[in-house]
C-alpha cells in the first residue's frame, strides 16, 4: 500500500478532513452572512466574494470526490464545442441516479474555473442544511418546490436575476433519468 492509500485508511485522517471541512464551511458562512451588508451597497462585489468563498467549500469536495475516492469524471463531447466551455454561461444536463451526483457537475465545473459560481436547482429543503445549504443560498442558486407548477415562477425570476452575474457559471440540472427505461420485465 502507498502512502496515499495508507492515509486514505487511517480513522484520524478521515477526522481530521471532516474536522477542517466544518471548521472551515462555518467559518465560511458567517463571514459569508457578514457580506449581506454589501448587497444594498455593491450587489456585484457581494456576488464575487461570495463566489470565492463558496470555491473554499466546494473545492474540499471535489478533492474528496476526485483524489480520495478515485472517481474520474469524463466528458464526451464535440471537440468544437469543449474549447467554449467556461467561456459563456450555460445550464449543463447532468444524469442523477446516485445522492452524490451533484459532485460530479462540481467537477465538471471546476475543470472550467467555474466552480464558485457554479449553479444548481435543487429542492428547497436544502437551503437549510449547514454549510453547504447556507453556501448555496449566498450564491444564488435556485431552490424549488418540485412542483412545476410552483416553481415555473421560481425558475425564471431566478434566471432572470442571473443575468447581470459577473462571473461565469454553469447552471447544473440533475436528471432523475436522462435516458429512458425499458419497461419492467423487458
Amino acid at each position: 500500500m502507498d502512502l496515499a492509500g495508507l492515509l486514505k485508511s487511517q480513522f484520524l485522517c478521515h477526522l481530521v478532513f471532516c474536522y477542517v471541512f466544518i471548521a472551515s464551511g462555518l467559518i465560511i458562512n458567517t463571514i459569508q452572512l457578514f457580506t449581506l451588508l454589501l448587497w444594498p451597497i455593491n450587489k456585484q462585489l457581494f456576488r464575487k466574494i461570495n463566489c470565492r468563498l463558496s470555491y473554499c467549500i466546494s473545492s474540499q469536495l471535489v478533492m474528496l470526490l476526485e483524489w480520495w475516492s478515485g472517481t474520474e469524471c469524463t466528458i464526451f463531447t464535440d471537440p468544437r464545442a469543449y474549447l467554449k466551455y467556461g467561456k459563456e454561461n450555460a445550464i449543463v444536463v447532468l444524469n442523477h441516479k446516485f445522492e452524490i451526483d451533484f459532485l460530479c457537475g462540481w467537477s465538471l465545473s471546476e475543470r472550467f474555473g467555474l466552480l464558485g459560481g457554479s449553479k444548481v436547482l435543487a429542492k428547497k429543503e436544502l437551503a437549510y442544511v449547514p454549510i453547504i445549504g447556507w453556501m448555496w443560498y449566498f450564491t444564488e442558486m435556485v431552490f424549488c418546490s418540485r412542483k412545476w407548477e410552483q416553481d415555473r415562477k421560481t425558475v425564471a425570476t431566478s434566471l432572470q436575476h442571473l443575468r447581470d452575474y459577473p462571473e461565469k457559471y454553469f447552471v447544473c440540472r440533475h436528471q432523475s433519468s436522462c435516458v429512458p427505461r425499458a419497461p419492467a420485465g423487458l
